[in-house]
């Protein structure tokens, strides 16, 4: 059909149709305009404040994030040197030791005095002893005591009648602590009657 045959009513509905889509058109438009006085939409500052917001929050997170960066790197260096340094301290306390030894093995060559080779070890066990208390290491004490596997590895078992059943009546090799710490157990026989 042609526009010459349609009917008229139909051409008017057509036309009403039409207009009513311009009217939208014109409608949204309106809605997206600035007011005619030329303040700025409600709207657009609002995003344009939530945009700015979240460009500060990532700046500043990215800015935590290298802080910590830098915090992880100097923590990590400091623990090294703190490594470092303790190390130092106790090879330098048993340095003093060595020298004993060679000075002991030096006077043993030159002097096969039993006896004095027998003082100059009591010496270095003695001077080794004090390094060992300088460092704030202590035995742990074993014979005659409870067995308490915190401290203490049972190796052997053995019958005492002078001791109680697990208790500790001999040590094959002492053990040692930095406080509460356990530097190495004490391997132990513990008594079962």
């Amino acid at each position: 059909m042609n526009e010459e045959t349609k009917d008229p009513k139909q051409q008017a509905a057509e036309m009403s149709a039409d207009k009513a889509e311009a009217a939208k058109a014109t409608e949204a438009e309106e809605k997206n305009a600035e007011p005619a006085d030329g303040t700025p939409d409600p709207k657009d500052q609002t995003i344009s404040k939530q945009q700015e917001e979240i460009d500060e929050l990532s700046n500043r997170l990215l800015r935590l994030q290298a802080d910590f960066d830098n915090f992880r790197k100097r923590n990590t260096e400091e623990r090294e040197r703190l490594g470092r340094f303790v190390t130092a301290s106790v090879v330098r306390e048993f340095l003093k030791v060595l020298d004993n030894f060679e000075r002991a093995e030096a006077s043993v060559e030159k002097n096969h005095d039993a006896e004095s080779i027998l003082k100059g070890m009591a010496m270095i066990h003695k001077q080794f002893e004090k390094a060992l208390e300088t460092l704030h290491i202590e035995e742990i004490p074993a014979e005659g005591k409870p067995f308490d596997p915190q401290i203490h590895e049972a190796v052997m078992q053995g019958s005492n009648p002078d001791l109680p059943d697990d208790s500790i009546d001999m040590v094959l090799e002492k053990g040692y602590r930095i406080g509460d710490d356990v530097i190495r157990h004490s391997k132990v026989r513990v008594v079962h009657n």
